[in-house]
């Protein structure tokens, strides 16, 4: 476990929450100080692009596209050494970039990238002290540091990148039979469960967004995200991992994301949420903290990860929080066909400008319970801001990865990568 200071910590992790640099409006940023090894080479795209093409459906709804723009991520945000760059804070790395690297590598079924991604992410996220590996989560920010070398600046760990990344190491042991992914998978499993999971009084075990130092400010009160709620994930993880109950991890996001929607008199999902274990309800976090109770670049994601569990596993849960949490959202486009990026929880614009990672994480879940909005949003917003392998600001990584992720179809995914049988 690590010792540290809590408001110390809990400022530490809240830049991996903050993703507004994803937005429409968003201007290029070109950093002055990169790191000296070359991106993956523009000419290889032709060569690789029929293969990615193959590995998908011939029925896949916007096939050309995904396979296009994996391609385009690959040679733009990836090193040849494996490490996605965020550029638009100040080419940094993240364990939630790597992950979703590998996460779409596995699912367009591109292993030499994945492999690339897992080594590089490896060697240089691991916790060491004393030159020793003290768990095998990964730290959650590298970068160029005070001294300017390149390396860790955050030691913390953030549960959502590691819950994807271990997500896709068993997808990846199954798609291409490679046992070792699987036993990486389980051995972070043992560290996510004691180091990102934690019960309250009553029993019942709840997912932590990082370190319990960061994100339980007193005996009685837990800061979650709902957005690293994965309810898919964690079926697949009791697949794997019988001794510990990761289905029960499914029960408690499930209550979370139905109490915290209530705080929400529109019925949204918000970014932070607090929670009271003594009465087992959800509050809004203080105004005083960084962290803010708001529908936002985080809470997108709630739709995509629903989206997977109903799709993937025909949760009825899921579907009826997608059925019920959308309503706002819906009157909104069918009353004037844009939704606002950031949204209070009083359903009160908080901007004016839009978001495609939103309209995509918004499309997985309308695919699932209403389809024709799905296509309405589709072809209104998220399709032409899609130009040569980019969706907007091409410095963009969030967008590029959410706008992806939520394009593709889940049903594309082979049902043996989901059982294991």
């Amino acid at each position: 476990m690590w010792h540290f200071p809590k408001v110390a910590a809990l400022a530490s992790l809240i830049g991996l929450s903050t993703c507004d640099s994803s937005y429409w409006a968003a201007k290029p940023q070109t950093p002055d100080n990169r790191t000296p090894v070359a991106n993956l080479p523009t000419e290889g795209s032709s060569q690789n692009l029929p293969k990615f093409l193959a590995d998908l459906p011939e029925s896949t709804p916007n096939r050309e596209l995904l396979a296009q723009s994996w391609d385009s991520y690959r040679q733009r945000f990836i090193q040849s050494d494996g490490r996605v760059i965020d550029y638009q804070a100040s080419d940094r790395s993240t364990s939630e970039g790597q992950a979703y690297a590998l996460l779409r590598a596995v699912l367009i079924n591109d292993p030499a990238t994945f492999a690339l991604t897992l080594h590089w992410s490896e060697n240089n996220l691991q916790h060491r002290v004393g030159g020793k590996r003290t768990d095998s989560l990964w730290a959650w920010k590298w970068g160029r540091k005070e001294d300017g070398n390149w390396g860790i600046i955050d030691t913390n760990f953030a549960s959502d990148g590691d819950i994807d990344a271990i997500t896709a190491l068993i997808l990846a042991s199954r798609r291409w039979n490679r046992p070792e992914y699987l036993e990486l998978a389980k051995l972070k499993l043992q560290d996510l469960w004691n180091l990102s999971t934690i019960s309250e009084p009553q029993g019942k075990r709840y997912l932590l967004p990082g370190p319990v130092a960061a994100f339980v400010p007193n005996e009685s009160t837990y800061y979650l995200n709902p957005s690293y709620f994965a309810p898919y994930a964690f079926r697949i993880f009791a697949q794997v991992d019988p001794q510990h109950h990761w289905l029960s991890l499914v029960d408690s996001s499930y209550q979370v994301l139905e109490n915290s929607a209530k705080l929400s008199s529109v019925g949204l999902p918000s970014d932070w949420v607090a929670l009271n274990t003594k009465t087992g309800q959800c509050q809004t976090l203080p105004a005083s903290s960084t962290l803010k109770s708001l529908y936002s670049f985080d809470a997108y994601r709630v739709w995509w990860r629903l989206s997977l569990d109903g799709a993937w596993f025909n949760s009825p849960q899921a579907r009826r929080y997608l059925v019920t949490s959308t309503q706002h959202l819906q009157k909104l486009w069918s009353k004037q066909s844009s939704l606002p990026a950031r949204i209070d929880l009083q359903g009160k614009a908080l901007v004016n400008y839009e978001a495609t990672s939103q309209y995509a994480m918004l499309y997985a879940a309308m695919q699932l319970v209403e389809p024709a909005t799905a296509q309405e949003l589709l072809v209104k917003k998220i399709l032409p801001q899609y130009k040569q392998g980019v969706w907007g600001d091409e410095s963009a990584y969030y967008t590029q990865n959410l706008a992806w992720l939520g394009l593709l179809p889940p049903k594309t995914i082979p049902q043996r990568l989901l059982t294991g049988k």
